[in-house]
């Protein structure tokens, strides 16, 4: 048999019993980090000084960009290589991987004759839900052809629901070009 012991809770003085004390050293700690933003003598309050009012950011007018860190992670996008050609062929592993289901591919056939033939299908639609999308970056880490790509953008707006899902033009649109070795390209595949 396992041996039971008693705890019993401390005795508390009369002090900690009324809860004023305690209340007065809080409103102290906050009376204290009020005006250290005030007089300008908070962390961060020289590089985000421009209202005189300590580390509050003026959001419109100051933006983050200069001080994103490297491994940011921000709304994903399709790029293009070099020649405009698009880097997708609809392999589908980033809409499978895709932990909210943002993503939706239609893939669709290269036609006969074109150039690129060899290259098995493209996407005739790809469309991102940012609203639901999370920003994990799965599907940058699963695309084998290095077509899609998180950028550094944390402020993506629409008015409605249909401005927030991105096709496959806007998405190549905000993605703009990528330099460097595609895969579905070689000669080797």
């Amino acid at each position: 048999m396992a041996k039971v012991t008693k705890i019993s809770r401390p005795k508390l003085s009369k002090t900690d019993e009324v809860y004023l004390i305690g209340i007065f050293k809080g409103t102290l700690v906050t009376l204290k980090h009020a005006f250290k933003s005030v007089f300008g003598k908070s962390r961060g309050a020289d590089s985000l000084n421009s209202s005189g009012l300590g580390v509050t950011m003026q959001y419109p007018e100051e933006k983050w960009d200069d001080e994103l860190p490297e491994y940011y992670r921000g709304a994903p996008a399709l790029v293009t290589d070099e020649q405009d050609r698009e880097r997708c062929v609809s392999c589908q592993l980033c809409e499978f991987i895709c932990p909210p289901k943002a993503i939706k591919i239609i893939p669709g056939e290269i036609p006969e004759g074109d150039e690129w033939e060899k290259v098995e299908k493209r996407p005739q639609e790809f469309d991102i839900d940012m609203i639901r999308c999370i920003y994990c970056g799965l599907c940058e880490e699963v695309c084998p052809e290095q077509a899609i790509y998180l950028r550094k953008d944390y402020a993506i707006t629409g008015t409605s629901r249909e401005e927030m899902v991105h096709n496959k033009q806007k998405l190549y649109e905000i993605g703009g070009k990528r330099v460097g070795l595609v895969n579905k390209w070689n000669e080797l595949k």
